[in-house]
């Protein structure tokens, strides 16, 4: 038996938090970087540009509380909400501590971050009195992060280099083309075990995981980007939706004795007409519509989401 979510929240509710960070984050940090595109080749940007990143960066985080709060208590299943305990408090620790040790590791530290930051949300999550715990571990992270991402990319960057040395530092418009594409195809294997490594809680004695193998999702993750790609992104929503019903149905909840799967019922033209329907009317309204547009594509897709 399907038993679907839901979702209630309104775009009046989250108009408020949105509009802050629209004034607070979005307009001024557009308007730094136009300011440090516009500075002359070879000239060090103002010593202002970086408490101002700062700034930012915690104005970001401090409006990404509240708006994950918002949407993780909206989150309804058999008539019940998701609750969510964390405090402000809680949460600023986490990312001072995070941010502090990120820096002085030079980054190193950022995958514990990263997993500090989500297992916040998560475990501070429960439903129906019984909270959720998230098993990810920053160490497996760091591993990610490093051979999927770093490596790769240092590769490439060497690799380009040495062309460019090689042609008289002149980077013809085909190479960078190409560039692009190979650094398309290096992110799929990382978008892949990323996601492998957020799907990973526990829930009383069950375990929520994504079962399927690389390949497979390799090759689906591949060909909704070329799609996208081909089409100038006229094809991304129906991508994300894809992409979507893919994650979801390889989701499953699993104890010794029981195993049960997560679903979506897709209807993917009408579907793919809402989504575009409501980016539309957040461009034509320049980003003011979002919290609406948010919510409805929040709602329509989740309440298509099942757990059988």
């Amino acid at each position: 038996m399907k038993h679907y979510f839901d979702f209630n929240l309104t775009g009046k509710k989250l108009l408020p938090i949105w509009l802050l960070f629209y004034a607070l984050f979005i307009t001024p940090y557009v308007f730094l970087i136009i300011s440090i595109k516009n500075m002359q080749i070879g000239v060090v940007p103002q010593l202002y540009v970086f408490p101002i990143l700062l700034v930012l960066f915690l104005i970001a985080f401090i409006l990404i509380f509240y708006i994950s709060k918002l949407i993780i208590e909206h989150v309804r299943y058999k008539g019940k909400s998701i609750t969510f305990g964390g405090t402000f408090g809680e949460f600023i620790g986490t990312v001072f501590l995070g941010y502090f040790l990120s820096i002085i590791t030079f980054g190193i530290y950022l995958p514990w971050f990263i997993r500090n930051v989500h297992s916040f949300f998560v475990d501070n999550s429960s439903y129906d009195s019984h909270a959720f715990k998230f098993q990810g571990k920053g160490g497996k992270l760091f591993k990610i992060i490093t051979f999927t991402f770093i490596l790769p990319m240092i590769i490439l960057m060497i690799i380009l280099v040495q062309f460019a040395m090689k042609n008289s530092g002149i980077m013809p418009a085909s190479i960078i083309y190409i560039q692009q594409v190979i650094i398309w195809v290096l992110m799929i294997p990382y978008m892949y075990f990323v996601h492998k490594w957020v799907v990973n809680i526990d829930y009383k004695n069950y375990n929520i995981t994504w079962e399927t193998d690389f390949w497979n999702s390799c090759g689906k993750i591949a060909v909704e980007i070329f799609l996208s790609i081909i089409t100038f992104g006229i094809y991304m929503p129906m991508a994300m939706l894809k992409l979507y019903k893919y994650f979801t149905e390889k989701t499953v909840v699993r104890n010794k004795e029981i195993t049960r799967k997560l679903g979506f019922d897709s209807d993917d033209i009408n579907d793919f007409l809402f989504i575009w329907g409501q980016l539309l009317l957040t461009i034509i309204t320049f980003g003011i519509y979002y919290p609406w547009s948010i919510c409805n594509v929040y709602s329509r897709l989740i309440s298509k989401t099942y757990l059988e």
